[in-house]
């Protein structure tokens, strides 16, 4: 198939994903609310944009992506680049650490590319009145995904049942939506789910089925899935860790201020006696 007719393909699969969501909308705006579209022309002409880009991303996904994301595994996890400069020998789950690295440094940009993340970001600094910063937030859920990918990765390579550690990182959210500051509770559980979206899922989908396939003894079904789960769990640990690391360097910040203050009225007493006496 050329890559003209590989396009047309996807365009058209693409529309008919998006028309049934435009009529959902336009459905519910005239025959619901009764009301014309504010700026018709301008978000048909952006829902034509939607579904262009939408359609070279999938054509980029299936060209690039995918392909690269599963040969990286591939190279990280092949004996001759573990066993580099070593006589031949069983690898160990420590062999792997350029896995892991790897892991962590893709979920790491691909979280801080995800337009999605930065869509809620700019929303939360907006609601927040500033409170919560875009950058703050941003970095706090990608070091979320980072390190659930790097754990992901291990499980993979290790063959470690999935259920152990999603059930202890809900053990620890549970825990931690008791102490976290309530305001950001429920931000923290959507900043979960926005890092499963356009640009991570697919190259974490990649990793994931890449280190199944090289690692011996492992299954694509039972171990190359269950990556995304570790990068819409780990973010609600860390956005949740970061709110309560800036609450506890407020309070200490007030403590200290507070103190300061209090030695100061201290020192002007006594020299207001001194001046008396």
């Amino acid at each position: 198939m050329s890559m003209w007719q590989q396009l047309f393909d996807l365009l058209l699969s693409t529309s008919r994903d998006v028309l049934p969501i435009a009529a959902i909308i336009f459905g519910f705006q005239y025959l619901v609310i009764r009301k014309q579209v504010k700026n018709l022309k301008r978000v048909l002409i952006g829902m034509f944009y939607v579904l262009i880009g939408i359609t070279l991303f999938l054509m980029g996904l299936e060209q690039a992506l995918f392909p690269l994301g599963r040969a990286m595994a591939e190279q990280l996890t092949h004996p001759e680049f573990l066993q580099a400069g070593e006589a031949a020998r069983s690898l160990d789950w420590l062999d792997y650490y350029w896995v892991y690295l790897f892991a962590f440094a893709i979920g790491m940009s691909t979280t801080l590319a995800e337009p999605s993340l930065i869509a809620v970001a700019i929303k939360a600094k907006e609601v927040s009145g500033g409170a919560i910063g875009i950058w703050g937030l941003r970095i706090a859920v990608a070091l979320g995904v980072a390190v659930g990918l790097a754990i992901g990765a291990y499980r993979i390579v290790t063959g470690t049942p999935l259920h152990y550690y999603i059930i202890a990182g809900y053990v620890i959210v549970v825990i931690q939506t008791f102490f976290a500051p309530k305001l950001i509770v429920p931000l923290a559980y959507d900043s979960g789910g926005v890092t499963t979206s356009t640009v991570t899922v697919p190259l974490v989908a990649a990793l994931g089925l890449g280190l199944a396939e090289s690692v011996p003894g492992r299954s694509v079904l039972i171990d190359g899935f269950g990556l995304i789960a570790f990068a819409s769990l780990f973010p609600i640990i860390s956005v949740m860790a970061y709110a309560q690391l800036s609450e506890y360097k407020i309070a200490r910040q007030q403590k200290r201020q507070l103190m300061q203050d209090e030695y100061y009225k201290q020192q002007s007493a006594l020299q207001d006696e001194d001046e008396r006496g």
